[in-house]
């Protein structure tokens, strides 16, 4: 048996983690901004994390936990501190070691606080040249354990820059593009600016992301005026959440990418892939629905449309990707779609992802067979990501190299 240290979460299948987050620390990105900008780049605030950010200037000093932090989180990696507290959090070398203990074999790792610096700044050189340094930054923190699956991020502000810092992006070896769900400088995703993005992106096999935390995941502040005391919102391990945000967390990413496909850009580019992370999925099967309604219902307006050789919905299937929250039911998602739109996620090491979601999601999953099963933890992944499918499985063991 096992000692408790010792035993590792995940195990008896290929597990692949669609979403965890560094915590940056202060100073996570300036050292990796070009000199013309690093002064301007305000500084990482971590007021959204509440609780979870207290008390760790010791940590900003170090670097790392302390030795002896680091063998009690090594008890209980996935039910114990999250945020800051949590093994790997913001120190890559604790992060591998938290990764053995969780069993997955390969985990894409995307920012908590610091796109907030740059990512809708006025200022185009500090919003591109944010993404630059930021980009620098987080390959530099996946770079020694070929497990750990860089997500750049990219503004689509402006069609000529964004291509510029797509293609640097992925000359550092970005494996996922993470951009916002909202409107492109005016324009719609479909537009033809911005065809030479999606084109790259197909040709790269490396798939556009959408993550809560880089578009307005806030309801409009009217509908929050009651008359009465508000009540306190959730500070967890990036996101400020109301009440009232929840029900809408998805909305943007809906509108986007309705509008992506009624554009022709995933009928364009059959190679295109992309996700929604952490933005739920109880939407996904009514959205299907509706694209492929208005498609039935309106096409006749729309030459482009009627030229579709596949149905929006199929579109969707064979392109994109969602991840369910812990709590929503997984198995009937599958009963009203499909078993191929799926994809497992931890979230770790934010608070959201839950303190047992292999658990949560398994209860769902009730008696789904193992090839959905599969689907679901690591095939559709692999699916949207075909750079780490073409890694499978002999180079990305789930140990650190």
């Amino acid at each position: 048996m096992p000692n408790q240290i010792d035993a590792v979460y995940a195990t008896g299948r290929v597990f692949l983690d669609a979403d965890s987050h560094i915590m940056e620390l202060p100073g996570f990105i300036e050292p990796f901004a070009d000199p013309s900008i690093r002064a301007r780049l305000p500084p990482i605030s971590t007021e959204a994390a509440g609780a979870q950010g207290e008390g760790f200037d010791a940590y900003i000093e170090a670097g790392a936990h302390s030795p002896e932090q680091v063998r009690e989180l090594e008890r209980n990696v996935i039910s114990g501190p999250k945020g800051y507290h949590a093994l790997g959090a913001f120190n890559s070398v604790e992060r591998s070691r938290a990764l053995d203990l969780l069993g997955f074999d390969a985990q894409l790792v995307f920012g908590t606080f610091a796109l907030s610096c740059f990512l809708h700044d006025a200022d185009l050189e500090v919003r591109y040249g944010g993404c630059r340094a930021y980009n620098r930054a987080i390959a530099a923190f996946c770079a020694d354990d070929r497990r750990f699956q860089a997500v750049a991020v990219l503004s689509l502000e402006d069609p000529g820059l964004a291509l510029v810092e797509l293609k640097f992006a992925l000359a550092l070896g970005a494996t996922a593009v993470w951009i916002p769900a909202e409107p492109c400088g005016g324009r719609s995703p479909g537009h033809v600016d911005l065809d030479p993005i999606w084109a790259t992106l197909a040709d790269a096999g490396v798939p556009f992301l959408l993550h809560v935390g880089a578009q307005r995941i806030q309801i409009r502040d009217e509908y929050m005026n009651t008359g009465r005391r508000q009540a306190v919102g959730f500070l967890g391990g990036g996101e400020a959440l109301r009440l009232k945000d929840f029900p809408i967390l998805h909305v943007d990413t809906e509108e986007f990418l309705s509008v992506l496909v009624l554009d022709g850009v995933l009928e364009r580019h059959p190679a295109l892939r992309g996700g929604a992370i952490e933005l739920g999925a109880s939407w996904v099967p009514s959205m299907l629905r509706r694209i492929d309604h208005a498609v039935d219902n309106l096409a006749r307006h729309d030459p482009d449309v009627r030229a579709f050789t596949r149905r929006p919905s199929e579109q969707v299937i064979d392109q994109l990707a969602f991840t369910p929250f812990p709590f929503e039911d997984v198995g009937r998602l599958i009963t009203e779609s499909c078993d191929e739109l799926y994809l497992f996620s931890s979230d770790y090491p934010h608070v959201e992802g839950g303190r047992n979601p292999l658990g949560r999601f398994e209860a769902s999953l009730g008696d789904a067979p193992d090839t959905t099963r599969d689907r679901f933890y690591s095939s559709n992944l692999l699916r949207i990501m075909p750079a780490l499918a073409a890694s499978m499985p002999g180079s990305m063991p789930g140990s650190t190299p």
